[in-house]
């Protein structure tokens, strides 16, 4: 005998429902009301220039609707230290401030801090040490825009049109 009774699988919807759940992905959930309808600031650097692809990537090129403004910081931490002092190993710790408004109104809807780091190797020729860092930055933005696609998802209540 089976300790599994595939009938509580029919009660989940049910209670999930009742607390309020909705999910995201749902037709008229936070992610379907967001895709398409974010425009994000500008990008000052090249940094800047990854995250705006990444967002845009999860959340459509916007349409004016909402706009995401924020401020990003990057700093790089070295780690592994020879005898000799060199350094042969670096974090790069990257922090996105941002806020989500409504464009025509300029009414903030959402502001959110996130903050995560990627590593590289500084081992090797001066070469493979410039595109390990490249390549770091480039996951660091990518890992930055999960985050913040996953907390607009989770934590937007968006107006009712």
């Amino acid at each position: 005998m089976s300790l599994f009774d595939r009938r509580s699988l029919l009660i989940l919807p049910l209670a999930l429902a009742a607390c309020g759940f909705t999910p995201v992905y749902a037709p008229g959930g936070t992610a379907a009301a967001l895709r398409g309808q974010v425009t994000v600031q500008d990008p000052a650097t090249r940094e800047g220039f990854l995250l705006l692809q990444e967002l845009e990537t999860r959340l459509g090129r916007g349409n004016g609707t909402y706009a995401l403004a924020y401020d990003l910081s990057i700093t790089e931490e070295g780690l592994g230290i020879t005898r000799t002092g060199d350094i042969t190993r670096f974090n790069l710790v990257g922090q996105v401030d941002y806020t989500l408004f409504d464009f025509a109104t300029e009414t903030v809807i959402f502001r959110g801090t996130t903050t995560n780091f990627t590593g590289y190797s500084a081992t090797g020729d001066t070469v493979e040490a410039l595109a390990a860092e490249r390549d770091a930055r480039a996951r660091l933005m990518r890992i930055l825009a999960d985050q913040i696609t996953t907390e607009l998802y989770a934590q937007v209540t968006l107006p009712a049109s």
